[in-house]
């Protein structure tokens, strides 16, 4: 449309009459010229300077991770050809012929320790049967460790293709040790387990951490005991309210039994329902917020720091802090003010799916594309580059919902479906693929990086170097037209380039673009794009 604007403005002034004729047509000349300059600028793509240091590090990434629940425990037991498929998916680190991952390589796993309310069918409390989970306690006190076949296959699955760090955690205690032997809460006022079972709980905790390590060779590193702890958890799924000071008796009593056994787990203590109630009080949940102070202040009463079962971290959930976007930036802020006052803490982001509505996005309704991928992608680049968090997690790795929850979606049958891959999937793994455990967030400069209207709606870029020395820079292009990126920082030596996209188009496709260390990178509009820098390893 636009050089036929310019055309038509040429050939009015061409034919416009003159008394001096050369003066005029080199006039027309010029005017046609400074034309076609303008609309040729207008078409360039924004160039973004980016500068990175290397020597200037922040944070570990210790790994990006999904959970097994509930989906897992019928997909697990699905067709080997279709579980196969999407273990691949989501932990594979393999690649197709032309370069591109078959899967995300995720380098953790969340397995849910069920309470075992699926043994009381309708009688649990809770409607919906996938959001029942089976449990390995029986009611003589003894256990089946067969229960929960099909997420025991994922977490295999898991393993063989790589996964070397597993995360267990429990929504609710077994239903036999309940105060009201159900795996939800009556009033949600107080936890749903007494202080007498607090031994009990810790046994069966070391119990199963012992058989899965002993005899599965799976060796969890964490086990959260108290999700979302801040909930009433009165019904609709599996879960337990806890308010601090039993979170802090409880877990003395845990850690005592895992001394006594000989358990290396650590405890994950604070698994919080949002980040807010890690960083400050909070008016209806007095006594469930403020976790950090409560709990790793030498002044508290609920110090628990000083235990030797107890994770030098806390983790919390980015529910309902992503929009607005001065809201996104300013609670993520406050975890990195408030992990430089506790600097032996880390933080990490263990659980995350679309539950608000906002003008930009609804939790409700399945979306396979990529305006979900966009809005997680700001999410991990925020809490990343913002809270610092040393790992992200995704909730639901498999979902049968309509609703913005999982990353792979499968038709809610029990025993056969048809499953669809995501663009959310893919675009985690742009993270996930390429930043392994261990890698350090190092230090990344440009124009408007972070400030409220580029995280809305601009280009957010992240860079992180790995241990085998990798350089790895994730870019969220959030416009719709394609940017030049021009990178400034120390190249490894006689560096080798590759790129891979996730877009409307491509899921992280590996992409054939000619490397110059003084020429820009194009970059896509709408999409997630990673470049992986590395020394050529053939010199």
């Amino acid at each position: 449309m636009e050089d036929k604007i310019i055309i038509e403005r040429c050939k009015l002034l061409w034919d416009k009459p003159s008394s001096n004729f050369f003066k005029a047509r080199f006039k027309i000349i010029f005017a046609c010229a400074l034309l076609v300059c303008q609309f040729g600028y207008s078409q360039r793509n924004e160039v973004v300077k980016v500068v990175i240091k290397m020597d200037k590090e922040y944070q570990t990434i210790h790994n990006f991770a999904a959970s097994d629940a509930w989906t897992a425990q019928y997909t697990g037991l699905w067709l080997d050809h279709k579980k196969n498929r999407m273990a691949d998916w989501l932990f594979s680190l393999e690649n197709h012929t032309d370069g591109s991952p078959k899967g995300i390589g995720l380098s953790a796993w969340r397995f849910n320790i069920g309470a075992g309310s699926a043994a009381q069918g309708s009688e649990s409390g809770i409607k919906d049967s996938w959001r029942r989970t089976e449990g390995f306690l029986r009611d003589n006190g003894s256990y089946d460790w067969r229960k929960q076949a099909g997420q025991q296959w994922f977490l295999q699955a898991a393993k063989t293709r790589g996964v070397e760090h597993f995360i267990a955690f429990v929504n609710s205690p077994p239903i036999q040790m309940t105060r009201n032997n159900k795996a939800h809460s009556e009033d949600g006022l107080a936890a749903n387990l007494s202080p007498e079972k607090y031994v009990d709980y810790g046994v069966f905790l070391a119990s199963f951490l012992h058989h899965f390590k002993d005899s599965l060779d799976i060796d969890f590193e964490y086990i959260s005991p108290f999700n979302e702890p801040q909930w009433e958890w009165k019904g609709g799924q599996e879960g337990s309210p806890w308010n601090n000071n039993e979170l802090a008796d409880a877990t003395r009593v845990i850690d005592s039994v895992f001394i006594r056994q000989k358990i290396d787990s650590k405890i994950e203590l604070t698994e919080a329902g949002a980040i807010d109630y890690l960083t400050r009080k909070k008016e209806k949940h007095h006594n469930r917020s403020n976790q950090i102070e409560t709990f790793f202040s030498p002044e508290s009463t609920h110090y628990l720091g000083n235990l030797k079962s107890v994770a030098p971290k806390v983790a919390a959930h980015s529910y309902f802090t992503t929009w607005d976007i001065q809201k996104l930036k300013r609670e993520r802020e406050r975890i990195a003010e408030k992990l430089l006052q506790y600097p032996s803490l880390e933080y990490w982001m263990s659980e995350y799916c679309i539950l608000e509505n906002n003008e930009e996005i609804k939790g409700k309704g399945r979306d396979l594309g990529m305006q979900t991928a966009l809005y997680v992608a700001r999410l991990i680049h925020t809490d990343l580059t913002i809270a610092n968090a040393s790992a992200w997690h995704w909730w639901l790795a498999m979902s049968p919902y309509d609703f913005k929850d999982g990353l792979i979606y499968v038709d809610k049958d029990t025993e056969d479906g048809n499953y669809f891959d995501s663009k959310l999937l893919w675009a985690l793994g742009n993270y996930s693929r390429f930043i392994r455990p261990g890698a350090k967030r190092v230090f990344v400069d440009y124009k408007g990086i972070n400030e409220e209207g580029n995280l809305k709606d601009g280009v957010l870029i992240s860079a992180y170097k790995n241990q085998d020395k990798s350089v790895v820079i994730v870019i969220v292009n959030q416009h719709k037209k394609a940017i030049e990126l021009k990178l400034n920082m120390a190249f490894p030596k006689k560096t080798k380039m590759k790129s891979y996209i996730t877009n409307e188009s491509y899921n992280l496709q590996k992409m054939n673009q000619n490397f110059s260390k003084k020429n820009p990178i194009e970059v896509l509009g709408k999409s997630v794009t990673t470049l992986v820098l590395e020394a050529d390893k053939r010199l």
